[in-house]
């Protein structure tokens, strides 16, 4: 069975291809009550994989499964019954990303959701093949394992050739990104070169450089894996965002005092230094906090101006990490070697 040419184009939005005919449940109902919202309101669907549990404005709450539903003591209650924080795809998503969702976790359908988390929609395995919905007929009953993995594959093996572009097309995406790093480094070499009084005085500033710029990087990086993984799961608002920022931004601040400690332990034990105790202590925590603050705001960023998160996040973050923790960390020590 060939899928691919029964695959919607890998960048049209999943809100172009979802079903909006699913079946869904009100949070503070028991199984009883639920069942006779169904009876007295029946799904259009011929097909139901899914309950999805919605609040009074519409906003996504949980999932449960119809034998779920089926098998349940009449005066449980839904909200007890239910997957709490369900995994969901926002609107904004592309049916590539979609094949992610469907390849990584091997569910039947997934919710769709806007930027508020309310439900608009659902997309299920029939976006993929068309042939299967004399499956979908049959959900209910119990089918080999072994035709859902099958299926499985032959849709990730369609995003993993997509995810494996010619040589060229690589190239051409990657590397314009990473003329980032290069400028970054030129930016730093430039940086150095401007308190080259204080690092010829002082040798022991040039020491502790690599540390400095390893503890930032590394932030930052953990910071992009954190901020790719929710922006499949949530949607994007400035709101949204600058809540993200805050918390990230005092998280930040206690790893950088957390890890600065560390070194500054070192420093002080081996040098007897308390400028540098100093000028380590504010610039590991400065640059840790700002190296923290762009790994979530850059690929948040990357996504609300429509360009591809997963290539260019990561260049820029670590270019903004290392720029903050020199800065702070040069500029700490001119302060407090004087």
């Amino acid at each position: 069975m060939v899928m691919n040419s029964m695959i919607p184009p890998l960048d049209d939005l999943v809100e172009k291809h979802m079903h909006t005919d699913f079946a869904s449940l009100k949070t503070g109902h028991t199984v009883s009550e639920a069942l006779a919202a169904i009876r007295d309101s029946p799904p259009f669907s011929s097909s139901i994989i899914y309950f999805y549990v919605v609040d009074e404005s519409g906003k996504l709450k949980g999932i449960m499964a119809a034998r779920s539903l089926l098998l349940s003591a009449p005066e449980k209650l839904i909200d007890d019954l239910m997957v709490k924080r369900p995994v969901a795809i926002p609107t904004f998503a592309t049916i590539f990303d979609a094949c992610e969702f469907f390849t990584m976790y091997k569910f039947l359908a997934f919710p769709v959701v806007n930027e508020k988390g309310v439900l608009v929609g659902m997309l299920d395995i029939r976006t993929y093949n068309a042939e299967m919905s004399s499956m979908n007929e049959n959900l209910s009953q119990t089918l080999p394992k072994d035709s859902y993995d099958d299926l499985f594959q032959l849709i990730g093996v369609h995003w993993e050739e997509a995810k494996r572009p010619g040589v060229w097309k690589g190239i051409s995406v990657r590397f314009p990104w990473l003329v980032c790093n290069v400028a970054g480094g030129l930016v730093a070499a430039f940086l150095l070169g401007l308190f080259e009084y204080e690092l010829e005085k002082f040798v022991v500033l040039a020491l502790f450089i690599p540390v400095v710029l390893a503890l930032a990087e590394s932030v930052a990086i953990q910071s992009v894996s954190i901020s790719l993984q929710s922006l499949h799961q949530e949607g994007i608002t400035w709101n949204g965002l600058f809540k993200k920022l805050y918390s990230e931004g005092l998280t930040g601040i206690i790893l950088g005092l957390g890890t600065s400690f560390l070194v500054v332990l070192y420093s002080f034990l081996r040098f007897r230094e308390l400028p540098l105790v100093g000028a380590l202590l504010v610039g590991i925590t400065g640059g840790v906090t700002l190296a923290a603050a762009a790994g979530m705001s850059v690929p948040n960023l990357l996504k609300i101006l429509k360009m591809n998160p997963q290539v260019a996040a990561g260049p820029i973050a670590l270019v903004c990490a290392d720029m903050a923790a020199l800065i702070f960390y040069l500029v700490s020590a001119r302060i407090f070697f004087q």
